[in-house]
């Protein structure tokens, strides 16, 4: 059975003191939850301050992008081994606001992916399409091009210790959110392909996580389908009584 993981991504969200105090209250309600993972990605500013807080905690820390080398010339760029001397152990990769706003192509993501990889960091590796591609009936193309270019080069061993996030583009930020059963025969496609790709007991172990206006009036349903198994929760990470409601979910 898949652990189900429950991430908060803050965005551009949070200076130092304002994430040092909704760190403080998540953490109270994350006490107990033994039966499955909550992460939060604070910006890289707060990165070692929220790591701190939770230095005794099983809360994982994940830095909301990550460069694909050690050092160098890279300006704005975080490496692999400063978000894990900050205290960071994952990384999100992909986003769609990487992907829409920066304009970072496949190639980069998977360069991105590869690094994280190979300096020891979990990666969160997203895909979505957006709206016009969904009404163009492209939803499953597009995402087979996501993840077969984002993963090239992926070993079998590395797989098991990605993650991968669903985010329709079209349903971030904007109150829509796909239906349960649009979740879920999508999660199930992803599932499939990374069956064919490697294989089915990896595929099986792989955490597929929905990102999309999750919310706690309806993390309930979309926690209740075979093939999601948590969320990458944007808007509702900032409220802790939102987020905390979503981790404590039934």
């Amino acid at each position: 059975m898949r652990r189900p993981l429950l991430a908060g991504n803050w965005k551009m969200h949070t200076n130092v003191l304002e994430a040092y105090l909704l760190v403080a209250e998540i953490g109270k309600c994350s006490v107990g939850l033994n039966d499955r993972d909550v992460l939060l990605a604070p910006p890289y500013t707060a990165l070692h301050s929220v790591a701190n807080v939770l230095h005794d905690s099983d809360i994982l820390v994940a830095s909301q992008n990550v460069c694909w080398e050690e050092k160098g010339a890279f300006t704005g760029e975080i490496s692999p081994t400063m978000v894990k001397a900050a205290g960071g152990t994952a990384a999100i990769i992909g986003h769609s606001e990487r992907r829409q706003i920066f304009h970072e192509d496949d190639e980069m993501i998977n360069k991105r992916l590869l690094g994280a990889l190979k300096f020891g960091l979990m990666p969160l590796f997203c895909i979505g399409e957006t709206l016009e591609e969904r009404e163009a009936e492209k939803t499953f193309a597009v995402l087979e091009g996501q993840i077969r270019r984002g993963l090239a080069g992926v070993s079998p061993e590395d797989m098991k210790k990605t993650v991968v996030a669903y985010e329709p583009v079209w349903a971030i930020g904007t109150g829509k959110t796909a239906s349960k059963e649009q979740a879920q025969e999508v999660h199930a496609f992803i599932r499939n392909l990374l069956a064919e790709m490697y294989e089915k007991a990896i595929a099986d172990s792989v955490r597929i996580l929905y990102g999309g206006s999750v919310k706690p009036d309806n993390v309930d349903e979309l926690m209740a389908q075979a093939d999601i198994d948590g969320a990458l929760v944007g808007g509702a990470a900032l409220d802790p009584e939102s987020f905390c409601r979503i981790i404590n979910f039934t």
